[in-house]
């Protein structure tokens, strides 16, 4: 990804990061439970989602490192009380599942106009943003926490691997930050893949030249 785009990906993922966390606290506030809305956090507004690590530090962090090959943010994870949610088995879930259905839903949207676009250099930032939120997408659907997947992975979890829970809740930001230095590269190609199915062809080669 050339260096002009590496810039625009890391303005795009701060507010593709909110919509990410409103639509946590859209869902847990659907279903019943007030705490994002008195945490303040049922809002569009970035001031109260933004983390400085993730937000800012970390994607400029993995644009080095990667050489652009990955990228990815998150913002404050938004708090919510599992017990209060009108399902008591599925809600974690369906709330861990929202923020990456809303990148989703948001990047196959713009997938669909750079599609029958021009190519040009609109066509090619718009590219930027629907890869921007398939990379959140995929990356928070990882089952390591405190990624939303783990919400996911934690509800289809058998009882009798509860100890795997416990581990993970112990050791998640060690085994993530494992993840992101060496195996992160393993998300590449479906977030390519899913660039090609939101954009068709154009996309790989606005981004890459592929």
């Amino acid at each position: 990804m050339p260096f002009f785009q590496l810039i625009f990906f890391i303005l795009v993922i701060i507010p593709s990061a909110v919509l990410h966390e409103f639509a946590h606290a859209w869902a847990a506030d659907r279903l019943g439970d007030p705490t994002p809305e008195r945490m303040g956090r049922l809002t569009l507004n970035p001031i109260p989602h933004i983390d400085l690590m993730g937000t800012l530090i970390l994607p400029i962090f993995l644009s080095i490192a990667t050489h652009g090959a990955f990228l990815f943010a998150y913002a404050k994870p938004v708090p919510f009380n599992p017990l209060a949610l009108k399902w008591p088995k599925w809600g974690s879930a369906a709330v861990g599942a929202a923020g990456p259905l809303a990148n989703l839903i948001l990047a196959f949207a713009l997938g669909t106009v750079v599609r029958f676009m021009p190519l040009s250099g609109f066509s090619q930032l718009l590219t930027v943003v629907v890869y921007a939120n398939l990379a959140l997408a995929v990356f928070n659907l990882v089952p390591i926490p405190p990624l939303d997947g783990s919400h996911i992975f934690y509800t289809i979890l058998p009882d009798r691997f509860y100890k795997v829970k416990v581990l993970f809740d112990q050791y998640g930001w060690l085994i993530l930050l494992f993840f992101l230095l060496f195996l992160s590269s393993w998300l590449v190609p479906v977030i390519t893949t899913l660039l090609l199915w939101a954009t068709g062809p154009a996309g790989p080669y606005l981004l890459f030249g592929t």
